[in-house]
């Protein structure tokens, strides 16, 4: 048997599993709306937090973030600072997402904003966003599981193609069992892409270098600016390291996909934990990849044939120095990452659709049964959306990731207010004076390439945002039209 047959053959037996899980998650689904996209709020322990990590992992840490240590050099260790910062994120702020959103029956983070500032502008402005910008991370997700199955077959399987069968795959399960069927799915991806990164990194550095203290050496003597800030090409200064420490921290705790986890937990206790312990899972898998990355800066001149681009390095490496079974198990963990963030973006953007724009505004007063199939529906939806942008390959992943989650940032002082209520006085008009401010910020510094003083567009649209609400709440005096006390109250009532 050629030996691409069987890396894809490993990677089909992965699939299959997938849909199985499915499959059975879906047997178990109730007709009802919270226990379709929430879980029925009763996930526990083990399966939040694998459903968590292995959400916050995907296609950026198998192939951006080897591309960018492969790029940039040691800078991208920034990567275990803000994956630390997200533990603390979720201590300070899940709980009490919790704790509002079962006081408050939210299914979204839309419901959370209405619910505070009884606005009929809010919902949807909220609502939109969140689509709008979780967009780019489909957009890492599909190109991510293109990347595999192209490099894994050989190129035998053309990119489209496999973009479009392991989307595919994603759609069914999650169409099939809902939110169920994407954490059953998450625990065995949270645990085969850990295993795999792992092993991978492993293999390369241990048959292609003599210890790991030769792998540095060679790493200082092939390139020194690697192991230096800014690196090699002059990137992580310190306000860029600055940037990515927010954007990919707060920004990514604020996307939607990762916003309704802590809606579905058991308890808020339960969060607590999580924060203290996700940081273990999260950081340490940075370790093999910085591995990776700087691995390839020594070895791709021997590599029979060089990555198409930087992305493709971890695949590049394993095909060219690794055994077939390796290759295949490796990839498959891979997969797992861009399929676990994958399938958590559709679901979310299914339930926000339905939720905040479908239900609301469209066809209110449906069944549970109505709504559930419209949800499906948008699904299928997404998946062609997600198939048509995977045709655009932009440099880097990690920059679409930057840019998505800069968008979720403009959700902070929405959320401090909430969660904190009445900590920065906002009322309904001045939320959305700075969020409208904040974007128009980001959009413009994007489309000039503006990054004043170093730092990234998400941290000026971030500060704009912040600034130009509390001058809003100050002139507009709207504090008045929020429900400081009845979210208080909720907050006192633990769960």
């Amino acid at each position: 048997m050629e030996p691409w047959l069987v890396s894809t053959l490993i990677l089909a037996a992965y699939m299959l599993l997938t849909l199985v899980l499915g499959w059975v998650a879906g047997r178990q689904l109730e007709v009802d709306i919270e226990d379709f996209f929430l879980y029925g709020r009763k996930a526990g322990f083990l399966v939040l937090y694998l459903a968590v990590v292995a959400t916050y992992h995907s296609a950026f840490a198998f192939l951006g973030a080897p591309a960018y240590f492969y790029r940039h050099g040691l800078g991208f260790l920034d990567a275990g600072c803000w994956t630390l910062l997200v533990g603390i994120l979720t201590i300070v702020y899940a709980p009490r997402i919790h704790q509002l959103g079962r006081a408050f029956r939210c299914l979204t983070p839309a419901d959370l904003f209405a619910a505070y500032f009884r606005h009929p502008a809010v919902r949807p402005v909220i609502a939109l966003l969140c689509m709008a910008f979780s967009v780019f991370y489909i957009q890492v997700q599909s190109m991510g599981l293109g990347y595999i199955l192209t490099s894994i077959s050989g190129g035998r399987i053309p990119f489209p193609l496999a973009v479009g069968i392991l989307l595919g795959v994603a759609a069914v399960y999650v169409m099939t069992g809902g939110l169920r069927a994407v954490y059953w799915t998450d625990v065995l991806q949270g645990v085969w892409m850990y295993a795999a990164v792992w092993l991978g990194a492993g293999y390369i550095l241990f048959t292609q270098f003599d210890s790991i203290p030769a792998f540095w050496r060679e790493v200082a003597a092939k390139s020194p600016a690697h192991l230096t800030l800014p690196g090699p090409e002059n990137f992580f200064t310190y306000p860029m390291w600055f940037s990515f420490l927010i954007i990919f921290s707060m920004g990514v705790f604020l996307q939607p996909h990762i916003f309704i986890r802590f809606y579905t937990a058991r308890n808020s206790r339960m969060l607590r934990k999580m924060g203290a312990t996700t940081p273990l899972y999260l950081t340490s898998l940075y370790i093999p990849i910085c591995f990776v990355g700087l691995a390839g800066v020594v070895l791709v001149d021997r590599l029979a044939t060089p990555p198409a681009s930087a992305d493709m390095i971890f695949p590049a490496l394993l095909t060219e120095f690794a055994p077939v079974w390796l290759t295949g198990l490796v990839l498959a963990g891979a997969a797992a990452a861009s399929m676990s963030t994958m399938d958590a973006i559709l679901h979310v953007n299914s339930l926000v659709f339905t939720q905040d724009i479908y239900q609301h505004y469209i066809s209110p007063g449906r069944s549970n049964a109505h709504y559930i199939a419209v949800g499906r529906a948008v699904i299928f939806v997404l998946l062609v959306i997600s198939f048509f942008l995977s045709i655009y390959e932009p440099k880097f992943l990690v920059h679409l990731v930057a840019l998505s989650s800069s968008g979720a940032l403009l959700l902070w002082p929405g959320v401090q207010e909430i969660l904190y209520p009445g900590s920065l006085g906002l009322g309904p008009r001045s939320l959305l004076a700075g969020i409208a401010a904040g974007l128009a910020v980001l959009l413009i510094a994007l489309f000039w390439g503006l990054t004043p003083l170093g730092f990234h567009a998400g941290i000026w649209a971030t500060a704009v945002n912040f600034a130009v609400a509390a001058v809003a709440a100050r002139v507009l005096g709207d504090r008045r039209s929020v429900h400081i006390r009845a979210f208080r109250d909720a907050l006192r009532a633990e769960t």
